[in-house]
């Protein structure tokens, strides 16, 4: 798959001396969902903010559909997409008209049948007369979201795009994602619902201080680093770990009341060893009330890289 967006050394520092990006590198491929990740203050914003021209780095450079940003920026921002994180639009404008306008920004012809098809697919139709200011705070996102879509971008940034938005509405919108992707358009989102680039994303980077950390497919970043963990709760205490468990990665709970295993990869060797755990129990007469088992999120996987990378 060849890359939409090269980005290589990529610096900013403001006129405070904060450097907000240092030497960012990031290829991004056509027709993926990459989700970039990270805690407030981590770059996301800026490093987006970048290549759709609203920051201007002080190093590095950008390519875009195989062309120099630096050189040729206007036409190659006309095939980028942004929904900002900030609600902030025209409040007294109607759905449609706001939609229309910012077709029109991009220099491209009315098209009344397309953006028809943007706000049907948006659920925004039956609210295309209405203004903007007259809507929930998930409505309005997804204006946002169809004017971005209105003049047909093929690389399309969101900036948080189901922030303060209700888990139905989210989910909602995570099919409209999809379906984009589905059309070819190349996704870059940020979020803080890490469920969110778990479900979507091919890809996940994790950006902290201004620097990548790591970029990873998704489903072998949870293979990977993915972990299981079972907690069996006993029937009466245990001294110490039964000697049957040797070979298994179990600790016993301070009270002695609970063992509890982790391990595995996230390939499923982790639920095959809590069986194995299940059987030797039940071998030697070991008797539990309860087992809890789960599998490690994605959060969790990123929330631990994260406190590596801090130790």
């Amino acid at each position: 798959m060849d890359s939409i967006l090269e980005i290589k050394g990529l610096t900013k520092t403001y006129d405070s001396g904060f450097t907000a990006l240092h030497g960012v590198d990031l290829s991004i491929k056509r027709g993926e969902i990459f989700a970039l990740l990270g805690p407030n203050g981590a770059g996301k914003t800026t490093l987006i903010g970048a290549v759709c021209g609203l920051v201007r780095p002080t190093g590095g450079s950008m390519t875009a559909f195989g062309e120099d940003m630096g050189r040729h920026w206007r036409r190659l921002r006309a095939r980028i997409g942004l929904v900002p994180q900030e609600l902030a639009t025209d409040m007294f404008e109607t759905v449609i008209h706001s939609v229309n306008y910012s077709r029109g920004l991009f220099g491209l012809a009315p098209d009344a049948a397309r953006v028809e098809e943007i706000l049907k697919a948006l659920s925004l139709w039956d609210k295309r007369n209405d203004q903007i200011r007259a809507l929930s705070g998930g409505m309005k996102r997804r204006v946002l979201i169809a004017k971005a879509l209105a003049h047909e971008p093929e690389l399309l940034f969101l900036d948080e795009p189901t922030a303060g938005v209700d888990v139905e509405l989210r989910r909602d919108m995570w099919a409209q994602i999809s379906l984009l992707r589905d059309r070819g358009t190349t996704i870059i989102l940020t979020t803080h619902y890490i469920e969110e680039a778990e479900e979507m994303a091919d890809r996940v980077g994790i950006i902290q201080g201004g620097r990548i950390r790591m970029v990873e497919e998704t489903r072998a970043l949870m293979k990977r680093l993915g972990r299981t963990e079972a907690h069996f709760a006993l029937g009466a205490p245990l001294a110490a770990v039964p000697e049957v468990l040797s070979g298994l990665n179990v600790s016993l709970s301070e009270d002695g009341l609970e063992l509890v295993y982790r391990g595995g990869d996230g390939s499923g060797r982790g639920k095959a060893e809590v069986a194995e755990v299940t059987k030797r129990l039940a071998g030697a007469g070991i008797d539990y009330t309860a087992i809890d088992i789960r599998e490690s999120s994605l959060e969790d996987i990123f929330v631990d890289l994260l406190e590596g990378a801090a130790a």
